[in-house]
């Protein structure tokens, strides 16, 4: 086991049967409002998402995402990872297969809304060569908070395409992602 509780984690692509176990972690992350089952089944069916799951060896579900590829661009529609998991790299796991994945399907840009007091995730999509890129004034329901926007470069440029190796060779010494 790694210093973080997690030595080894699987990304697998979501499918229907993992949604009840998704919903429950949206639900711990987001409170009332949170997606909702029928939202995620409608996205098992949208050609545009591609949506994944983090898992521990004996098949726990610790953390998922989702993203729509449009033309050359893809959009993180959402991230979350299970409390008793957080600060483990699943997070960050779960964002280097979203890259390696958009490489695959010839993914420029990617962007994501985050909100502007949510410090951890901001660092981390800061890591993985997101910028800053205005707001969105009142963009979550629960209390009105404001969403960063945030983009990437191109990510087939070389100095992108560096920092993603660099990143995710620091994140194999930490965790075994399969």
């Amino acid at each position: 086991m790694s210093l973080t509780g997690v030595s080894q984690i699987f990304i697998t692509k979501m499918t229907t049967e993992d949604i009840e176990n998704v919903v429950e972690i949206e639900k711990e992350a987001y409170g009332e409002h949170h997606w909702s089952k029928s939202s995620f089944y409608d996205e098992m069916s949208n050609n545009l998402a591609h949506y994944y799951c983090a898992k521990t060896p004996d098949g726990e579900l610790t953390g998922y995402a989702g993203t729509w590829h449009i033309l050359d661009e893809g959009h993180i529609t959402t991230i979350a990872v299970k409390n008793k998991y957080l600060r483990q790299h699943i997070g960050e796991a779960i964002v280097s297969k979203i890259l390696e994945d958009c490489y695959k399907e010839g993914i420029k840009y990617l962007t994501l809304e985050v909100r502007v007091s949510n410090t951890p995730a901001i660092n981390l999509y800061k890591k993985y060569g997101f910028t800053s890129l205005g707001t969105r004034k009142g963009y979550y329901q629960d209390n009105n908070e404001d969403a960063l926007i945030m983009w990437t470069e191109n990510i087939f440029y070389d100095k992108f395409k560096t920092k993603f190796n660099e990143n995710i060779e620091k994140l194999k010494t930490l965790i075994e992602i399969k």
